[in-house]
């Protein structure tokens, strides 16, 4: 066969050289803007988390205020009237405050459980997947140690919402009759498992298919430098595993 003259070889090794260019180019774009995105997900979540916890607090002490002020006048009121009707109309009113009295506090615990705060990670979250678990009909095996040093506040909220998503998302899509969480500290990082006996799905599908929920998770646990991962197979249940540094990176 004839070798091609010496000048189409040139040709062919200078297109092949600037191919590899341009990929090596497009390789370091698609990896910076990643990496933009990543760092601006992670800005987005963070300052969310604030808006929600200052607006947790405004609903709490303002919120909270007014309608303890409306349940002493109230009762001020139905000390002063005699007439049944009226007392009546009034036991309503009472009633429709301490609804409103119970949705504040539900929308505040949403926004920011007052538990983290205030008792740490493990009372919160045993508290959380016991009643979400109770109203879904789910067992719970709760596996977690006793609040010790605190864990800062930035990556305690991280696990908890990462927990209250893996949740989620068995109570809504596993059909799952059982649930196992464990949470481990030592070694300078923190781990959970969330395991289910749910119907399971293949992980190997399309990302973009999978539930907003579960990349959200990932998203968190990028941010803090952690690890994730989920094993799951049609019919054989999910155990989701999340293993963060005790310091933020």
């Amino acid at each position: 066969m004839t070798k091609p003259p010496e000048h189409q070889q040139r040709q062919q090794q200078q297109q092949k050289q600037s191919v590899a260019g341009n990929n090596y180019e497009i390789d370091r774009l698609v990896e910076a803007r990643t990496s933009e995105l990543s760092a601006l997900s992670s800005h987005l979540q963070s300052l969310a988390e604030k808006e929600k916890s200052t607006l947790a607090r405004t609903l709490h002490d303002e919120l909270g205020g007014l309608l303890t002020a409306a349940k002493m006048d109230l009762s001020w009121l139905q000390s002063r009237v005699d007439t049944p009707a009226y007392q009546e109309r009034l036991a309503q009113l009472g009633s429709v405050l301490d609804e409103a009295m119970g949705l504040k506090r539900r929308v505040v615990e949403d926004l920011r459980p007052s538990l983290l705060d205030h008792f740490g990670l493990a009372t919160a979250l045993r508290a959380y997947v016991d009643s979400a678990c109770t109203k879904a009909a789910v067992q719970a095996d709760i596996r977690l140690p006793e609040d010790g040093e605190p864990i800062p506040k930035d990556i305690a909220i991280t696990l908890f919402r990462i927990v209250q998503a893996g949740l989620n998302n068995v109570i809504q899509h596993a059909n799952a009759k059982h649930v196992t969480l464990e949470l481990s500290a030592g070694g300078g990082e923190y781990s959970f498992t969330l395991q289910d006996d749910g119907r399971g799905f293949d992980p190997n599908s399309a990302r973009d298919s999978w539930p907003h929920g579960i990349m959200g998770m990932q998203q968190r646990v990028r941010a803090l430098g952690g690890k994730f991962s989920l094993e799951s197979a049609p019919g054989h249940g999910t155990t989701l595993r999340v293993t963060v540094p005790a310091a933020i990176q």
